[in-house]
């Protein structure tokens, strides 16, 4: 029988009373290889109610106290590294590397937020007016949601979202992905084996029509949210009509340009690491390149010559370069994208569809894929595919190359590659994307950075990670004072603040 798992509130394993289950798939196999529920919408409340009830404690608890729990987490997570990673590959399909990516960046954040106290910090200044102090607190909120995709399933419940909104005091109701829960699940596990408080973390897998319940629910204070534009516009809309504060990151379609003077043999490795890692499945992979004519054809060819030499096999195997894509249906998705990018006018390099690994015939797998010449207005080059796909755009100048750039509606991500300082300078300057990689394929900051896209890329105020991810999950509260002694005790003037007492 398949494993039918369970959802986690108030520090307990419960099993759903729904009677609809989603299959979670090894999508190495296409097996399904256990059911998660479609939890009931008294369950998402039954699992706020348990956060909220944690908040009081959790709230009073001294900051330094919280991150020794985190403490805790790090060391754990790093005993269970091996355990993530192969959880991750398994039921995520990325490559063993790329998994074990995933479960590292969870630890960066983790260690970012064991800094929280310091970074909670306020402001104050003596004699704001004459006698009067004025000091600035940062506090926690209360209960927080997170609404996640399938492509980063330890990495950004566990990583972008919990660490730091538990150490600054507040609750949280994680909505993990239904394709691939069990890592954020493993983990939330790995918090109670930790000393987090019953309450404090919870998670539940459901529908958008039970996660609506989170967007409306009084008792949640904010929602950070990833998965796509469309959907995080209506979050970000309906979190707004609520009341709560919200982050919502969304598509990309990030881009490099590679200028004539880019060294080609370094600059393919670069290209191939980031259009092609993670199966394409990440919102800063690299899917299009604008390269200048004048080496055009020669980038082409070697970017070909090695993604050829890429091993495309299962993902749990450790010397897996491309593993497969997270089901079946998001595969018929990709290869529909690479089959209209041609109807379109773009010219096939190099065909991943239809790819078969032997042992593994079922398994959900695309091929490295190269489309040539892809012009303005092919929605091939200008909407997110997610897939191991690279468009590749030629262009006769700098000029031209950050013009298509800029004019595309996403702007997660944007890459320059060349040895000229000018033309450099000039891309960071210019460039709509919010990471920016100047010879750095997939320009993702490290943790005590926020993850800044713009555009339709991104819908908030606050990026998540980063100082940005302080300020989210906390809110400001300032106190102004004034102590007497007991010659002003006995004044009769009320004092006015106009700078005159």
């Amino acid at each position: 029988m398949t494993e039918k798992l369970r959802f986690f509130a108030g520090g307990q394993w419960l099993t759903s009373q729904t009677d609809k289950y989603m299959d979670v798939y090894n999508p190495s196999t296409g097996e399904v290889t256990a059911r998660t529920p479609c939890c009931t919408v008294a369950e998402v409340k039954q699992a706020v109610a348990a956060a909220k009830a944690a908040f009081p404690a959790w709230s009073d608890t001294p900051a330094l106290k919280r991150v020794q729990v985190l403490h805790k987490l790090r060391a754990l997570l790093n005993e269970h590294m091996d355990e993530l990673t192969y959880l991750v590959a398994f039921e995520n399909g990325k490559a063993w590397g790329d998994a074990a990516g995933d479960v590292a960046k969870a630890i960066e954040a983790t260690e970012f937020a064991i800094g929280a106290p310091t970074l909670m910090m306020g402001e104050a200044l003596m004699d704001t007016a004459n006698g009067y102090d004025t000091v600035l607190y940062r506090h926690p909120l209360g209960v927080f949601a997170g609404i996640v995709p399938f492509n980063f399933p330890a990495m950004i419940p566990m990583g972008w979202m919990t660490p730091l909104c538990v150490a600054c005091g507040n609750t949280i109701v994680i909505k993990a992905a239904s394709m691939t829960p069990q890592s954020a699940m493993r983990i939330a596990g790995l918090y109670k084996e930790a000393g987090l408080p019953d309450g404090v973390i919870n998670l539940v897998t459901c529908s958008r029509r039970e996660a609506e319940t989170l967007l409306e629910h009084p008792d949640i204070k904010g929602i950070s949210f990833v998965g796509s534009t469309a959907v995080g516009m209506s979050v970000y809309s309906k979190a707004a009509a609520f009341g709560k504060r919200a982050q919502a990151l969304c598509e990309a379609k990030n881009h490099a340009l590679i200028l004539e003077d880019a060294p080609v043999e370094r600059t393919a490795a670069g290209i191939i690491n980031a259009a092609y890692g993670c199966a394409g499945e990440r919102c800063m992979a690299l899917p299009v390149i604008a390269v200048q004519e004048t080496i055009a054809d020669q980038l082409v060819g070697a970017i070909k010559e090695k993604a050829l030499k890429l091993k495309v096999g299962p993902a749990y195997e450790k010397d897996t370069d491309v593993g497969p894509l997270v089901s079946a249906g998001h595969k018929k998705s990709v290869e529909d994208w690479i089959t209209k990018g041609i109807e379109e006018g773009a010219e096939l390099v190099l065909d991943g569809r239809g790819y078969k690994v032997p042992g593994y015939e079922n398994g959900f797998f695309v091929g490295p894929t190269i489309l040539d010449h892809v012009k303005a207005g092919m929605s091939v080059g200008d909407q997110e595919v997610f897939g191991p796909v690279l468009c590749v755009k030629r262009v006769k100048d700098f000029e031209e190359g950050i013009r298509i750039m800029n004019d595309n509606p996403f702007a997660n991500g944007s890459v320059i590659f060349t040895q000229n300082g000018h033309y450099a300078r000039e891309f960071v300057k210019r460039t709509d994307g919010g990471m920016v990689g100047v010879n750095v394929g997939i320009p993702v900051p490290v943790g005590v950075f926020p993850f800044s896209g713009h555009k339709q890329s991104f819908f908030g105020d606050q990026h998540c990670l980063g100082k940005d991810g302080i300020r989210f999950y906390t809110e400001s509260k300032t106190v102004t004072s004034r102590w007497f002694d007991e010659a002003e005790m006995k004044r009769e003037k009320i004092d006015t603040w106009d700078g005159t007492i």
